[in-house]
């Protein structure tokens, strides 16, 4: 059983699954470690369910919803931004004038320019900035926009830039040309 030799890698003596045969099922706990079976009804015997789940840290996940009123607000049920583990994770945002909620103009150049000062905005309430930023995920209504973005989308990231993925995709909320999301580090 291959799960008894992940056991005995973390010094944890092996448990004959074949004993957990009842019709309940069964869950039990050791430390950080979690095993738990059951049996199944199916025609003919069926083999013992087994799973071993390692955690390296005793405090559960905690994350905490990032706002601020010199961003857009959500236009649906998520936040702008989540901290979790010491990452950021941030919603896609549009170029949307955070005092009007509208675009600041039909242009791709303009509306990328306010998606990233949207952004930074959001970085600044989470105690990130644009040097702190991993990964970002650009979708376009048009790829043929790409160079366009491109040229202010490197104003606002210092070497080395994140790590980044494009899309042109069907459409995007309220008909916007360009949204961006991203991951950051925090302190």
């Amino acid at each position: 059983m291959a799960w008894c030799a992940a056991a005995r890698t973390f010094h944890m003596p092996a448990i004959d699954v074949s004993s957990l045969r009842s019709r309940a099922p069964l869950a039990a706990g050791i430390g950080c470690v979690s095993l738990a079976a059951a049996n199944f009804r199916r025609s003919g015997p069926s083999p013992p369910f087994a799973s071993l789940g390692i955690s390296t840290d005793a405090n559960p996940v905690l994350k905490e919803a990032v706002t601020t009123e010199n961003a857009p607000a959500a236009l649906g049920p998520y936040s702008q931004a989540i901290k979790a583990n010491n990452m950021l994770f941030m919603s896609g945002v549009l170029g949307l004038d955070p005092q009007t909620g509208k675009f600041v103009s039909d242009s791709v150049e303009d509306q990328t320019e306010q998606v990233l000062k949207n952004m930074g905005e959001i970085l600044k309430a989470s105690g990130a900035s644009y040097a702190s930023v991993v990964k970002t995920t650009i979708m376009l209504a048009d790829l043929k926009d790409f160079k366009k973005v491109n040229e202010i989308y490197a104003k606002y990231f210092p070497a080395p830039a994140p790590a980044r993925s494009t899309y042109q995709v069907a459409a995007l909320p309220l008909d916007a040309k360009i949204e961006i999301e991203c991951i950051a580090t925090l302190q």
